[in-house]
């Protein structure tokens, strides 16, 4: 029996997914489920027809292969975030911590190793887009210090300057605005943010990271998300504005 869409996901039907995959039997797979749960599916199956692609049809969601001809997933991954914030989720075969976090690094907002169960990727699909996708009732834009946060537009700024951050790096960052001086563990955040009951704490610590290049004005010796050791992370502002 194929999946089809609830009606708690009526929201997402006919959003646009681009699926990148070289594989015709993983693509054929992909495709069908995706369109059964209600999404217009685009596809490419190289690296280059991806990043085209994805200029050309602006999909909501881009599922891209690591392993691909003419260009690999990493660096469709860098040159579609270089343009645009679109989430991607990458399938990967390589499934070590290092090669996840190399998918992270390069700009991917989640990951899912092969073999996966289809299923468990329409989940992950919905899941992401439930997060990119305005609401019925946005939330009111505030101020928590330097920061603006309006979520209905997905745009964060800080002393004014907008931030270009992937998907991932909002939701993280948002969360944390909203919950601003307080500690959250990996595994909590891991919950919260990314909707996961488990998964690899790696992906937490590499969003960190980059979050903190974006925002901090030293990076290296953070004073805005800091390290709370033994527990994880605490975003710490004031209301004055910082240079």
């Amino acid at each position: 029996m194929q999946p089809t869409a609830h009606d708690e996901d009526a929201g997402l039907i006919d959003r646009r997914v681009l699926v990148v995959e070289d594989d015709p039997t993983v693509l054929e797979i992909v495709t069908t489920y995706l369109e059964a749960a209600g999404f217009l599916v685009d596809q490419a199956t190289d690296g280059i027809a991806a990043v085209q692609r994805a200029e050309e049809c602006h999909p909501d969601l881009i599922i891209l292969d690591r392993m691909l001809p003419g260009i690999d997933g990493l660096e469709v991954s860098r040159r579609i975030r270089s343009i645009s914030r679109t989430p991607v989720l990458m399938l990967t075969a390589l499934g070590t911590t290092d090669d996840r976090i190399d998918g992270l690094e390069a700009g991917a907002d989640d990951y899912l190793a092969k073999p996966f169960s289809p299923r468990e990727l329409v989940l992950r699909v919905r899941s992401i887009l439930r997060r990119t996708i305005n609401e019925d009732t946005p939330e009111v834009p505030f101020d928590a210090g330097p920061f603006h946060l309006d979520v209905a537009a997905r745009t964060v700024s800080k002393n004014g300057t907008d931030l270009a951050l992937s998907t991932r790096e909002f939701d993280l960052l948002a969360y944390l605005l909203k919950h601003p001086h307080q500690a959250f563990g990996r595994d909590q955040l891991l919950r919260a943010v990314w909707g996961w009951e488990f998964g690899d704490l790696s992906t937490i610590t590499v969003t960190v990271r980059r979050l903190r290049e974006k925002i901090e004005n030293d990076p290296a010796s953070p004073t805005i998300l800091v390290t709370v050791w033994g527990v994880g992370y605490r975003l710490d502002i004031s209301e004055e504005k910082t240079p």
